[in-house]
């Protein structure tokens, strides 16, 4: 009897948490077909002018644009940045090494609020207008731990002895870093750029202490909460939801055909 709860428990209470995990997403998505009105608290009908018009509501695709801006540049900025700290904490032995790590941990374990108030008052004591470029320089700095640790681990794990054999094979040191290194590399480097647009893309409390009056997504889903989210926000939710989806499924099947290509050699 024990042995059949215990072999039941664990998919149950998984299925249980990954239904409670997908229940906001539906319900963003379901609420995207409603004739909402001025408000989108109620169910009022199904339509489909929510999902043909997304940029109804005013401001919703400026704020949009302006977030899709800050994330790719800011994920850009990060993942050049962290890809080299990471090649460095790992290929190079230099003092302050251990402190190094401590200081690229540190903003992973500092809470946002933190953070926020005191890259604001940084910015205030330089003199500096808080708008688009602070917003960047503020996820820059908040992504790239992100990105060293994900590109730090991709590092660890590759076979020096590929370098070697392209060294002895009179290739310079640029010629094997593109050519051996970074190929090897880049899934790593994909997953963190990934990650550091989603994470850039999704902030608000970092957001909301440097912006000053310039407006992003979050920053507009948070002041419309108060009467209501418009239904165009649940349109541009499901939809970055299945890009995110269909980029996943695509990355696992070009991964699984190329397994199955060397597989065959």
């Amino acid at each position: 009897m024990k042995q059949k709860i215990g072999r039941w428990f664990i998919p149950v209470v998984g299925g249980l948490a990954f239904v409670y995990l997908l229940v906001p997403i539906v319900y963003i998505f379901v609420f995207s077909f409603n004739d909402a009105g001025r408000t989108n608290l109620a169910w009022r009908g199904f339509t489909l002018k929510n999902w043909q018009n997304p940029c109804g509501a005013p401001n919703i695709c400026e704020a949009l644009g302006n977030s899709l801006q800050i994330g790719i540049l800011a994920t850009i900025f990060a993942t050049v940045l962290g890809t080299c700290i990471a090649l460095g904490l790992v290929r190079y032995k230099f003092r302050f090494r251990n402190t190094a790590d401590l200081l690229i941990i540190l903003p992973l374990a500092t809470p946002e609020v933190v953070l926020g108030a005191s890259l604001l008052a940084q910015f205030l004591n330089l003199g500096w207008e808080l708008g688009f470029w602070t917003i960047i320089i503020a996820h820059t700095v908040f992504c790239m731990s992100f990105v060293v640790v994900t590109v730090r681990a991709r590092v660890s794990g590759l076979d020096p002895r590929l370098e070697e054999a392209a060294s002895d094979l009179y290739a310079s040191p640029m010629a094997t870093f593109w050519k051996v290194t970074f190929p090897l590399l880049l899934p790593g480097i994909t997953a963190a750029a990934l990650l550091s647009f989603a994470m850039s893309f999704d902030d608000f409390i970092i957001t909301n202490f440097n912006s000053g009056n310039f407006d992003t997504f979050p920053k507009f889903i948070y002041v419309a909460a108060t009467r209501g989210i418009p239904a165009q926000a649940n349109v541009i939710g499901s939809a970055m939801f299945i890009i995110a989806l269909l980029i996943v499924v695509i990355g696992q099947i070009i991964s699984y055909r190329r397994q199955k290509m060397l597989a065959a050699r």
